[in-house]
Order: C-alpha cells, then sequence, then structure tokens
C-alpha cells in the first residue's frame, strides 16, 4: 500500500493526477499556461471539479493554445458560457483571455514563460519537508512577489494562494509530504 499526500484521497482521477503529475517539475511553456488557467478557474471550488472538466477545457481552450486563446472576440466569450462542459463564469472566462495576451508580451519579453516564471524559485525546484498538510503554507513570499508581477502585468485570477498552488502543481515547489512515496521522486 503507498502512502500519499493525504489531500489526494481514493478518487481515482485525484490519485493519478497526483501520482503522475502534481509536484513533478515542468518547463513546458503549454503546460505552464494550462495550469495558471486552470488553478484560476479552480479559485471557489474543489481542484477535483476542475480535473473532470480538464478535457473539456482542452476542448473549449484550443488545446490551451495563447495565441489563439488571445484572439478571442465576445463570440467566442458568450460560445464558452454556454459550454457546460466548464466552469462559466465571464470573468473567469475573459481572465484566461487576458492571461494569454499577458503571456505574449512575456514571451516576446523573456523568450519563454517558463524562463519568466521559474525566476521566482531562482530556476529550481524547492524542495520542502513537510510532516502533514497542516505545514504548508497557503502563500509564500515568493507567491506573493509572482501575484504582484503577473497581476502588474494584466493577469486576473492570479492571487498569491492561486500562484502558490501553480507553484505546487507544477513542481517549482516539493510539497508532498515527507510520507508520501512521491516525495523522493519529486
Amino acid at each position: 500500500m503507498k502512502t500519499r499526500c493525504e489531500w489526494c484521497g481514493e478518487d481515482p482521477l485525484y490519485v493519478a493526477y497526483h501520482d503522475d503529475e502534481w509536484g513533478v517539475p515542468s518547463h513546458d511553456d503549454g503546460h505552464l499556461f494550462e495550469m495558471l488557467i486552470l488553478e484560476g478557474a479552480q479559485a471557489g471550488l474543489s481542484w477535483l471539479t476542475i480535473l473532470k472538466k480538464r478535457e473539456n477545457y482542452r476542448q473549449a481552450f484550443h488545446g490551451f493554445d495563447w495565441q489563439k486563446i488571445a484572439s478571442y472576440t465576445d463570440r467566442d466569450v458568450e460560445r464558452l458560457m454556454a459550454d457546460a462542459g466548464i466552469v462559466r463564469n465571464r470573468l473567469k472566462i475573459e481572465s484566461a483571455i487576458r492571461n494569454a495576451r499577458g503571456t505574449i508580451a512575456i514571451c516576446e519579453e523573456f523568450g519563454s514563460l517558463g524562463v519568466f516564471l521559474w525566476r521566482f524559485v531562482e530556476g529550481e525546484p524547492w524542495k520542502n519537508a513537510w510532516k502533514s498538510m497542516a505545514e504548508l503554507p497557503a502563500t509564500t513570499p515568493e507567491s506573493d512577489a509572482m501575484s504582484k508581477e503577473l497581476k502588474g502585468r494584466g493577469f486576473n485570477f492570479v492571487g498569491s494562494t492561486i500562484c502558490y498552488a501553480f507553484m505546487q502543481s507544477v513542481g517549482m515547489v516539493n510539497d508532498h509530504t515527507t510520507d508520501c512515496f512521491r516525495y523522493g521522486a519529486c
């Protein structure tokens, strides 16, 4: 029996996400953009809700191609508002478009989204050593700085808590608890 972080429970989708993706360092711009949008969509909801809608998001948002999303019009917003396969929140949908436009600007300035984002952890994953989930912070000075800079560049749904959850998901920080079988691997 494998010991996992207590948050993942027993739902097969959650277990697969925990075992295969959460905390694995990613520098892939497409994956980073996808996770930034999904973490923002999750605000106020459970992550399992978003995981269950993830494939629908990929279809509705053109595979998270930020170039295409940046060109979305009001017509696209209405199309997305009618799509029951995603979270139909106008502010979150409009923020994905705004964040896509911001991603284009970041890529032009830094060469990639990954280069920009990984600066907040000096380019290397931070390995924490939490014994229980109760020890994990909701924010850090690094997530505060990421949030502030993203907001300054016009991004939305990128508060410090969302940024820290993003950092965990893409492996910028290893927040698997020390008893979790994934701790050493990440």
